[in-house]
């Protein structure tokens, strides 16, 4: 029996997934880490922990799956997009990695619209620049940190820092690639002009691969490190949201993907550069060679009940939470809930952004807020949906829900009935390890091709549709649109009235 492993780098945790020639899960690992948030808006992470959590999820899975090493035939990575590390000469870390999530690079975003353009730069990259991206953490490390800046040698993405520990081979997936906004959308590669504008050194960026392609193999050193034999081909994979949509089947057109995890993405493969003309949408390449996908982010998703229910009944447990949810209608008699609270990026790419809830009265209990969480959320995320169908992206036939906060049928129900579409739920439930395993399970030759892998492996379980609060719904997401221009002028005041 021929195994594949997936290994995830994501923020909190390194999970090793392995699975058999035939896409059968046979054990899954995590190990967990933190980040650091030294100052307001900062986000960072020391890439030793990645290498430390993934040696032990390694063993740790292999040990679940009763497998031996030998039988190991194939490494797909995937992790967070969008981090820098930097490496010196001899592939040193210079600093600590600065996260997707770290906001503090405002300033580098309008210099780089200022410089090359906003028109122009969507239109090469199919982004806006904006904090979470890439290129404005390396100008901030120029601006900030010229010491540092001069020393740098290499520059990869976190679950590219794992590939190097793994193979001694610089090398990136275009998926991940494309998330850095340094790309040539189109052309599925780095930008010379961009690079060279921004002031990097060409140099520093390393060959990029496709999703199943080859990009080197377990030297001996790392195989002893995790647990494995020297050898074992690593294929390129996937940023996790790439990668998660392989493993949830969203590898065609008219399939779209909804994460509800911490942060909330709608994801919608398609065949050709997709481009929202005001770059609202994130519009990347996907893992599977020749396709991209379109991507609308939700910061803060499954994150604000989390933060729900631990600043306000933190000694319940969620399902208890949501059951007292059931007796109360559809609008939460008018109280609204605005889930920006970490800042947002779809549709409103502002780190300055606030959660809010507007129209309490006294009539109001704990169950009527929580959930006007839950309908908030899901208003936030028709966002990404009513953009993709402004942009002209038609014929989405199903609504592929994941991630923890679809364990909830209430909130798939209010989900289904806001977006007014069928919800469907899948077998496979650990989504970015999942589908980089999958491909590298491809890249090998197990499946003819990612697509195949995916049929042959994913299946639905469950399906939610759209009941009869959908015209209730719709006037009251109309309201919903209507408060955060209402508040922005207040919410960027704020934060100048406390300092």
């Amino acid at each position: 029996m021929d195994i594949y492993l997936g290994i995830d780098t994501s923020t909190t945790s390194t999970k090793t997934i392995a699975i058999d020639q035939a896409g059968k899960i046979l054990a899954v690992s995590s190990s967990g880490y933190s980040f650091e948030t030294p100052f307001p808006l900062w986000s960072e992470q020391d890439p030793h922990l990645w290498w430390h959590a993934t040696k032990l999820s390694v063993r740790a899975c292999m040990t679940k799956a009763a497998v031996t090493p030998s039988q190991v035939k194939g490494i797909g990575l995937t992790g967070q997009m969008h981090g820098l590390v930097i490496l010196d000469e001899k592939g040193e870390v210079l600093r600590p990695a600065i996260l997707w999530n770290d906001q503090r690079t405002q300033k580098q975003c309008d210099e780089i619209r200022e410089l090359i353009g906003k028109k122009e730069f969507i239109r090469i990259t199919g982004n806006d620049a904006l904090t979470g991206f890439t290129a404005p953490k390396i100008l901030w490390v120029k601006e900030k940190e010229p010491a540092i800046f001069k020393k740098i040698n290499h520059i990869l993405l976190p679950k590219d820092y794992i590939r190097l520990r793994l193979t001694g081979e610089y090398a990136m997936d275009r998926a991940g690639g494309s998330g850095t906004v340094l790309f040539n959308l189109a052309g599925r590669d780095w930008s010379p002009d961009l690079i060279k504008m921004l002031g990097f050194n060409p140099a520093w960026f390393p060959p990029t691969f496709e999703g199943t392609q080859l990009t080197g193999t377990l030297t001996k050193q790392a195989a002893e490190e995790v647990g494995l034999v020297e050898g074992i081909p690593v294929f390129g994979g996937g940023g996790d949201q790439a990668a998660s949509a392989v493993g949830t089947g969203a590898v065609r057109e008219g399939i779209l993907s909804l994460s509800l995890g911490t942060s909330g993405v709608v994801f919608a493969a398609v065949d050709a550069p997709f481009i929202e003309p005001e770059g609202r949408l994130h519009a990347f390449c996907h893992a599977i060679p020749g396709k991209w996908h379109l991507m609308g982010v939700m910061l803060s998703a499954a994150g604000s009940l989390r933060w729900f229910k631990d600043t306000f009944r933190d000694r319940s447990n969620f399902d208890d939470l949501l059951a007292g949810t059931r007796g109360i209608m559809p609008g939460s008699d008018g109280l609204i809930f605005l889930p920006y609270l970490t800042g947002e990026r779809t549709p409103y790419p502002d780190p300055l952004a606030r959660g809010a809830f507007t129209g309490i009265t006294v009539r109001h209990t704990i169950h009527h807020f929580t959930r006007a969480v839950l309908e908030g959320v899901a208003f936030g995320l028709r966002d990404s949906y009513e953009l993709m169908k402004e942009a002209g992206l038609k014929n989405m036939e199903q609504v592929r829900i994941t991630g923890g906060g679809a364990k909830s049928l209430i909130w798939r129900q209010i989900i289904a009935d806001i977006f007014n579409a069928e919800i469907v739920s899948i077998n496979s439930g650990e989504g970015a390890a999942f589908g980089a395993a999958l491909l590298a399970a491809t890249g090998a030759g197990s499946f003819a091709s990612v697509e195949q892998a995916c049929s042959s492996t994913i299946s639905i379980t469950e399906r939610v549709i759209p009941g009869q609060d959908v015209d209730r719904y719709q006037k009251i997401y109309a309201e919903y649109r209507s408060l955060y221009p209402a508040l922005k002028d207040a919410f960027h005041r704020i934060p100048d009235i406390i300092s």
